[in-house]
C-alpha cells in the first residue's frame, strides 16, 4: 500500500499494511524548507515544495495542508497581523456589537488572496503525489471559532451568556456556517482527498457540554455535510480535553477525529471504536518537540497499544508540531509506527 490507500483504509475501518501516518507540520517543514512564515504563506509553490521535501524527508503517509488559524476570519473582514516568521492572527473583531450582525454583506471567499494561495498550494500537491500521498486541505475554521474571532473570543463569552442575545448568536452562527462551507466546496475542488476544520474554542476548556450541543454541534454537522455532499472525508480538530463531549462529536457524523493529547486515549478508544477514525495525539510540545527520541518512542507505543484492535486509527501529534520540533524526533515517531506494524 501506498500512503494514501493506508490513509483510506483506516477511515473505511479496513486493515492497512501499517500504521498509517498524517503529520501537522506546516511549521518545522516550512522553517525545514528554509521558508519564513512570510514567504511560506505568500506563495503556493513554497508551500507545496515544503511538504514535497518533508514527504521525502521522512517518508509519511498524509500531508496536512494548512496556513494559518484566521485565514476565514481575514476574508470576512477580522483585521489581521502577519508576523515574519510566526503565523499569521487576529485580536480585534469585525463586528463591534452582536447586533451588527444583522448588517453582514456576503462575501465572497474566494477573492481573498490568502484563500487563493492557499487552493492553489493544494492543488499542486495533488497534481505532485496524485494518489500516492493522502491530501488533506484544512480549512480554517469551523462556524463557532470563527464567530469568536469575528467578535473576539472574550466578547463571543459574554454574547453567549446573555439570553436576550439567543437570534443574533443564532444568526452569527448561520453566517459563519456559510462562510466555512465556502472554504470547504472551494477545497473540495483542487483534489484534496479530505476536508478538516478546527472548532477549539467549542471545546470544554471555553464552553460546557450542553453549550456545545446547542451552539456549536449543529454547524459543524452542517459543515460535515455539506463536504459528504461533494463526496469527500471530512475530520473535525478541538483543542483541550475533549473527554466529556465525546460522544457528542461522533454524532456531528464526521469520518474522523483528531484530538488534544489533553483528551483520555483511553475513553476516546471505548467511544469510537469502529464508528469512526482517531487521528492523533502525542504531545507536540511536551512529547515531540521538548522529548528525547526514547520519549516519543515510549509515547507512540502506548498509544499504539490502546488502539491495537482498531484499524481506524491515524498516528498524528495532537495539534500542530512546534517550529523547534526536532527532525530526529519527527523520525522516531514513524520509525515506531514502522517498527510496530512490521513486528
Amino acid at each position: 500500500m501506498n500512503g494514501y490507500e493506508r490513509i483510506k483504509a483506516a477511515l473505511s475501518g479496513e486493515k492497512p499494511d501499517c500504521l498509517p501516518v498524517m503529520l501537522h507540520n506546516f511549521l518545522p517543514a516550512a522553517r525545514e524548507a528554509g521558508f519564513t512564515q512570510e514567504v511560506y504563506r505568500n506563495n503556493p509553490d513554497n508551500i507545496a515544495e515544503t511538504f514535497i521535501k518533508a514527504v521525502e524527508s521522512y517518508g509519511y503517509d498524509g500531508v496536512l495542508v494548512d496556513l494559518d488559524t484566521v485565514t476565514l476570519a481575514g476574508a470576512v473582514g477580522v483585521p489581521v497581523d502577519f508576523p515574519e516568521d510566526e503565523p499569521a492572527t487576529s485580536h480585534e473583531p469585525c463586528l463591534n456589537t452582536l447586533e451588527d450582525v444583522s448588517s453582514l454583506k456576503p462575501v465572497n471567499i474566494e477573492n481573498y488572496r490568502y484563500i487563493q494561495v492557499w487552493l492553489e498550494a493544494v492543488r499542486k500537491l495533488s497534481d505532485h503525489f496524485g494518489n500516492e500521498v493522502f491530501l488533506r486541505g484544512n480549512c480554517d475554521q469551523a462556524p463557532f471559532s470563527l464567530a469568536s474571532m469575528m467578535r473576539t473570543p472574550g466578547e463571543w463569552m459574554m454574547d453567549l451568556y446573555d439570553e436576550d442575545n439567543r437570534d443574533f448568536v443564532e444568526e452569527l452562527l448561520e453566517f459563519c456556517t456559510g462562510i466555512t462551507c465556502q472554504f470547504i466546496r472551494l477545497m473540495s475542488g483542487t483534489g484534496a482527498h479530505m476536508v478538516s476544520n478546527g472548532d477549539s474554542p467549542a471545546g470544554p476548556a471555553m464552553i460546557s457540554p450542553s453549550m456545545y450541543e446547542r451552539l456549536a454541534l449543529p454547524y459543524e454537522r452542517k459543515v460535515i455535510e455539506c463536504a459528504h455532499s461533494r463526496n469527500i472525508s471530512y475530520a473535525l480538530h478541538i483543542c483541550g480535553d475533549t473527554t466529556p463531549i465525546l460522544d457528542m462529536m461522533v454524532r456531528t457524523g464526521t469520518d474522523a477525529l483528531e484530538l488534544d493529547c489533553k483528551t483520555d486515549t483511553r475513553k476516546a478508544h471505548d467511544v469510537f471504536k469502529d464508528r469512526v477514525t482517531f487521528i492523533g495525539n502525542i504531545d507536540p510540545s511536551g512529547v515531540l518537540a521538548l522529548g528525547t527520541e526514547d520519549d516519543v518512542r515510549m509515547k507512540t507505543r502506548e498509544l499504539i497499544r490502546v488502539f491495537s484492535d482498531t484499524n481506524r486509527f491515524i498516528l498524528n501529534a495532537g495539534c500542530a508540531l512546534p517550529v523547534n520540533t526536532p527532525g530526529k524526533n519527527i523520525h522516531a515517531l514513524i520509525r515506531t509506527a514502522r517498527e510496530y506494524s512490521s513486528g
